[in-house]
């Protein structure tokens, strides 16, 4: 892969250990994957965050790090909300350890807003066409679908590289003629809300690392196609995925001879019922226009299971009414982490979710029993009716 005189000095130290560390990566990744050179991007998300998934080792290679990023970058969810960690039953040993991991990525200069829906609180993260590296697979899905930005499914280490550098390698989806669609998906259903989390559940197991082109019944939202794409990542490695007539590159395209179609039963086949102790909303994490909706479901009601819902910071200061009204019931809103990273979630023994990612993460990383249900029903199960 090439390199201009900067980078080779970079790449030979001149900058100093921790960008030498990071260009390195990025020409290693660069070499296996036949990148002619190095992009600028115009920011990064982060990933490799909480405790729980690092470890010690993580901690000590990041607290080891000594730079600036240059270009915007945020960080994903940690293991715990930074303010309300022993509400969640966390320990203050791991407490301590999540916050010197934060702490560390802040002295990078990364905006440590732990999120993995960092496009619900910024606007000029990434537009059409530019070129990002973000890592946590729900957001790299939603740049690249919906945003109709330019990632590719970047780990921690390297998206973390790529921040420092300001730089990402040229290969995979950055190129156009990676982006074309590879198998048509034809849905023969109606589909709402967390129908659109089932989809991609369903979805991303036949697919795997393909690139689908959607045919829908429904016009989705822009939450229903975030929950689609956290599915699809989850349940395969889907990074890319096109809508037609409605994601932004998909008139270019016409649909692949390949077919496949998913009729409304094996839907209705995900979902079932249970008696839960916990139950999970925010994965990813919820819009304020989910926030409404779930305020709407429990005005004037109470509920009598465990309930989490798990936002960012800002749109919990940004929508104080709807945290006041989602609260009156007896749910809690967190933030900065979600069921599936942060440690909290093991102490109970079956989840209800209406996220597809969530449904397919919860019973391999918090050895949990997961229910996959509607957001209506998981409202009515919270309420024990």
């Amino acid at each position: 892969m090439y390199l201009t005189p900067e980078e080779e000095k970079i790449f030979n130290g001149e900058r100093g250990a921790t960008y030498q560390k990071a260009i390195r990566i990025l020409a290693a990744l660069g070499d296996i994957y036949d990148a002619d050179r190095l992009i600028p991007i115009r920011s990064a998300q982060i990933a490799g965050v909480s405790y729980k998934t690092i470890g010690d080792a993580g901690l000590e290679w990041i607290s080891d790090l000594k730079g600036t990023v240059a270009v915007p970058s945020i960080l994903n969810p940690a293991g715990m909300d930074r303010e309300c960690w022993k509400e969640m039953g966390i320990s203050q040993d791991f407490a301590d350890k999540q916050e010197r991991i934060i702490q560390a990525y802040r002295a990078l200069g990364v905006e440590i807003e732990c999120t993995c829906t960092p496009y619900h609180i910024f606007d000029n993260l990434a537009g059409f066409g530019d070129h990002v590296a973000w890592s946590e697979s729900s957001a790299i899905s939603y740049a690249n679908s919906v945003i109709g930005a330019r990632t590719n499914r970047e780990g921690g280490p390297s998206a973390l590289s790529a921040a420092l550098i300001g730089k990402t390698a040229n290969y995979g989806f950055h190129l156009a003629e990676n982006r074309r669609p590879d198998v048509l998906i034809r849905v023969e259903a109606e589909l709402h809300g967390s129908d659109y989390g089932v989809l991609g559940y369903i979805a991303g197991e036949m697919v795997g690392d393909r690139v689908p082109f959607f045919e829908l019944v429904s016009k989705p939202s822009k939450d229903e196609l975030k929950s689609l794409g956290a599915a699809m990542a989850a349940s395969g490695a889907v990074a890319l995925y096109h809508v037609q007539g409605i994601t932004p590159e998909s008139g270019k395209y016409e649909a692949p001879k390949e077919k496949i179609t998913i009729e409304e039963k094996e839907i209705k086949e995900v979902y079932s019922s249970g008696e839960p102790d916990l139950v999970a909303f925010g994965c990813p994490h919820t819009s304020p226009d989910e926030l409404e909706e779930l305020a709407s479901l429990l005005d004037g009601r109470k509920v009598k299971k465990e309930v989490w819902i798990c936002t960012s910071r800002q749109i919990k200061e940004k929508h104080p009414e709807l945290i006041e009204r989602i609260e009156r019931s007896g749910a809690k809103v967190f933030c900065d982490t979600c069921m599936v990273v942060s440690p909290a979630s093991e102490r109970f023994t079956c989840m209800m979710v209406n996220s597809g990612k969530a449904h397919k993460y919860v019973p391999n990383l918090c050895g949990v029993k997961s229910i996959m249900a509607t957001t209506e029903d998981c409202i009515r199960a919270a309420l024990g009716e």
